[in-house]
């Protein structure tokens, strides 16, 4: 079991009752390469979604992990492996993002939250802004939207990086600061979405990781995803 099973379980569990539901039920997203399934392993603490090398990916369909009875984490393809490609994993998540689940109260969405998982190294941000803007947008509320950013230790190409205590030097941290200010303001700019600042983290050396974890509870929603929202959204040509 790993640690962050149980991690500010009370909390989650107080969140989650005054909500009335559970599990907490999130869609880890992003582009190929973004560090989607080493996220999921830093979580667990094990290998529970093969990372891809190279230029495979390994994620080609959705898969789902339990943290523990109040939380699931589903995993999805990455975006930008080609034009029919991205089509088929586009459907594949909006799937996800449109099925239900009944209860005494009436028909709900699954899908209570979106993470997506930004690499801290890379520039070119408009595949990112096009999965926010055309594929979650029309079915999730704004503040049901998450932006991480992941590959903290590489974000200046290696520099600043301590490698001994696995942390960020001052440098890379005011790098970082700023990229998640920029990438906030770039995110409203593109695709109209008024985020938190997101946070940055390395899956791979398991740094910043409770933080990762704090950012979603502050997200936990107060109540079940109504989906008469999205079709008023989607029957509109819902765009940002």
């Amino acid at each position: 079991m790993s640690q962050y099973s149980t991690y500010r379980l009370g909390d989650i569990s107080r969140k989650l009752d005054h909500a009335r539901f559970y599990p907490l039920d999130v869609m880890v997203t992003g582009v190929t390469g973004a560090g989607k399934s080493s996220t999921l392993n830093a979580l667990f603490l094990r290998e529970i979604a093969r990372v891809g090398r190279g230029c495979e990916p390994e994620t080609m369909g959705i898969d789902h992990y339990r943290m523990n009875e109040r939380i699931r984490l589903w995993d999805t393809p990455g975006l930008g492996d080609g034009i029919a490609a991205d089509l088929r994993h586009q459907k594949a998540m909006i799937d996800l993002l449109t099925r239900t689940y009944t209860h005494q109260d009436g028909v709900f969405g699954l899908i209570d939250l979106a993470l997506v998982v930004i690499d801290g190294s890379g520039r070119d941000l408009g595949a990112t802004y096009s999965l926010i803007n055309d594929t979650l947008l029309p079915y999730l509320a704004a503040d049901r939207v998450m932006v991480v950013i992941n590959q903290a230790d590489i974000a200046m190409k290696g520099r600043h990086w301590d490698d001994e205590r696995r942390k960020p030097l001052p440098a890379l941290r005011e790098f970082l600061d700023d990229k998640a200010l920029s990438i906030q303001k770039r995110v409203r700019e593109a695709t109209g979405l008024s985020i938190r600042k997101p946070i940055y983290y390395s899956a791979e050396y398991h740094y910043n990781i409770p933080a990762f974890f704090d950012f979603i509870i502050e997200h936990i929603p107060t109540k079940r995803r109504n989906l008469d929202i999205c079709s008023q959204r989607i029957a509109s040509g819902f765009r940002r």
